[in-house]
């Protein structure tokens, strides 16, 4: 399976076999640093040494080993942090169409967090926007959570893109790692980049040299083209396609990345993943196999999003498997259920609302929506 372009090539033509599976760099090299699929860095700035890379095919971590202590995350939106708590560690899906947010709520999730722990991040482009990939670097360096250093910054802000001005000093202080197979990349390299970006939390979460025993946060942007290029991969080996045309081993192979995210006693990956729902439909296949991993979902709403509601999360459609007593404490816990009880009932009198207006409502009803009203706001 090819991961370049294949143009050009030619039956007859000499191949090396490198005898390994593809490898990404470790090291503190990485931090701050843009790389493709097979490990190389994609900035321009200097070459990166591949010789004790990891390699990226890799077995989950043994039962003795995983952790099962819970604690929350904090992200400092409050929709989530009330509602569907994200638990450290865990695995977290942005459900969503296309253009609700999922990317930006990645984006401010990268910034809250990375700021908030002081903590490493991995970033993982999986068949979206080269567009995206371009603002989120640009973001990332205006927010200083890659560091390309002052110089860099100025001629930044001026309107340069100054590569030889880059403190390769100062790149070592960056927060996070950038891993790109963009949507013009073929679907080898579509469904392995997940991989490659895995591969790299898991040297931070647990490798050697700095960096080790760290929390970590892996974010996946998006796991459902790591299904859509795992599809076109197996087409093009000849299987036979399974429900709505997907891979019959789309199961497989979800599982066999997913069982990779874990805490470990030496630190923890947690994973945010942005999901894209084909046709809003949450029953479609690719959807329906990532739900059974996760810990967390937060559903973004085409709905909310059209009242201009940002982030556009659905909180009676999202769900937290941490969203009880035990872990939060009752005081949490109750209020949580309250605004949630509030939210359903304003939901169940919008049609009252709608068809014979707020006037026909009683005082407790009136009280209701203007309550949820100010909540969702």
């Amino acid at each position: 399976i090819s991961m370049d372009s294949t143009d050009g090539l030619v039956r007859g033509m000499k191949v090396l076999d490198t005898g390994s599976a593809i490898k990404m760099p470790v090291g503190d090299q990485i931090k701050g640093r843009l790389f493709n699929v097979v490990g190389d860095a994609i900035d321009g700035i200097t070459a990166v040494d591949k010789a004790d890379g990891r390699p990226i095919h890799a077995t989950p971590p043994k039962f003795e080993d995983l952790s099962t202590e819970t604690e929350v995350l904090f992200t400092g939106i409050k929709v989530i942090d009330l509602l569907e708590p994200y638990a450290k560690g865990g695995k977290i899906g942005l459900f969503g169409g296309a253009g609700v947010g999922k990317t930006v709520l990645i984006m401010e999730l990268v910034n809250n967090i990375a700021k908030a722990y002081a903590g490493l991040s991995v970033f993982a482009g999986v068949g979206e926007r080269t567009r995206e990939g371009n603002d989120l670097l640009r973001e990332f360096i205006e927010s200083g959570v890659i560091n390309y250093g002052d110089e860099f910054l100025h001629s930044m802000e001026k309107g340069g893109w100054d590569l030889k001005s880059v403190d390769t000093e100062k790149l070592k202080e960056s927060k996070a790692t950038l891993v790109f197979g963009q949507m013009n990349e073929p679907p080898g390299a579509r469904a392995r980049v997940a991989l490659s970006g895995l591969t790299v939390a898991e040297y931070f979460r647990d490798g050697d040299g700095e960096g080790a025993g760290k929390d970590i946060l892996f974010f996946v942007d998006n796991i459902f083209r790591f299904t859509q290029a795992g599809s076109e991969v197996s087409a093009l080996l000849g299987r036979m396609p399974s429900a709505v045309g997907y891979q019959p081993t789309l199961a497989t192979e979800m599982g066999l990345m997913q069982e990779r995210i874990t805490s470990t006693k030496r630190g923890s990956i947690t994973s945010v993943q942005a999901v894209y729902v084909p046709a809003d439909d949450l029953t479609d296949p690719a959807p329906a196999t990532t739900f059974a991993h996760l810990d967390a979902t937060t559903v973004l709403s085409r709905k909310i999003a059209e009242l201009g509601i940002y982030p556009a999360v659905d909180p009676l459609d999202s769900t937290s498997r941490i969203l009880s007593p035990a872990v939060l404490g009752d005081e949490h816990y109750n209020t949580a259920q309250r605004v949630k009880e509030t939210l359903q009932r304003y939901k169940e009198l919008q049609d009252i609302i709608a068809i014979l207006g707020m006037d026909e409502l009683s005082e407790e009803d009136k009280l209701v929506v203007s309550r949820a009203r100010r909540v969702q706001r």
